[in-house]
């Protein structure tokens, strides 16, 4: 299944934990009755839209203020973490993330370990990601315990643990039937073990949720071959040559009609 990051990009899922993002460009801090608690989440809240928008100067400002404002707040640092992190400065990124976690966490302290645990996995440190995931998997009051449990069913298929892998994907999809990502994990799985049924129950749960990407249309070409069902196999084998014509996963059709 490779040590790629099927889909898992930090664009599209890092901010996940701050889901109600500041609509402000600026936060006046200057006045004598200022709620700091409020200007601080503001602020953090802030930098994580700009980051989500690709502004990473506006955001590495954001929080920054957010630290001036409380220079124990965990969030503030896990956001200077991140930056840092896109930037490619992975030293700083890893120095502010442990930082971070020493630190006070005013939302929750599993968003912290999350981001980390990603840092980790992106680094193929997936024994230490798996440490941190089951801490935020294990949190129930955390709103994104799905997302952690996808994390720590990826890290767990490339420390070669497949039972650990299907058992947190499944536990992601009963929390969020709509996890896409999810289903397609268990569906690639399911279909290496011969379980075809399984395999393409979970791949029609995907297209359910989103869009057939390369991987999922290669699947959905195998399983409808193990079937015998020839028109779908073909539907799926013209999508993936009009969609997707320069992909991997076409050239490796191309080696299967052969």
């Amino acid at each position: 299944m490779g040590t790629i990051m099927r889909g898992l990009r930090l664009s599209g899922i890092l901010f996940s934990v701050f889901l109600a993002t500041a609509c402000v460009s600026t936060i006046d801090t200057s006045g004598p009755k200022i709620d700091k608690r409020k200007a601080l989440e503001a602020n953090v809240k802030l930098g994580m839209s700009y980051l989500q928008n690709g502004d990473r100067d506006r955001a590495l400002r954001a929080f920054t203020k957010a630290q001036e404002l409380d220079i124990k707040s965990g969030e503030a640092m896990q956001g200077l973490a991140l930056v840092h992190q896109l930037n490619g400065e992975t030293e700083l990124a890893e120095e502010k993330f442990l930082k971070a976690l020493k630190l006070r966490a005013d939302f929750s302290r599993s968003s912290i370990e999350l981001s980390y645990a990603r840092f980790l996995y992106e680094y193929k440190r997936y024994a230490e990601a798996i440490n941190y995931l089951e801490k935020a998997s294990n949190d129930i009051s955390y709103p994104n315990r799905g997302m952690a449990l996808y994390v720590l069913g990826l890290s767990a298929l490339e420390t070669g643990d497949i039972v650990r892998a299907k058992g947190s994907f499944e536990h992601a999809l009963n929390l969020n039937s709509r996890n896409a990502a999810a289903a397609l994990e268990l569906a690639d799985i399911y279909f290496s073990e011969k379980d075809y049924a399984s395999a393409k129950r979970y791949l029609d749960q995907y297209a359910k949720n989103s869009r057939q990407n390369a991987r999922s249309l290669l699947l959905g070409i195998k399983i409808e071959r193990v079937f015998g069902n020839k028109d779908k196999e073909a539907s799926y084998a013209l999508a993936l040559k009009n969609l997707h014509p320069y992909s991997k996963e076409y050239l490796e059709y191309k080696q299967l009609k052969k």
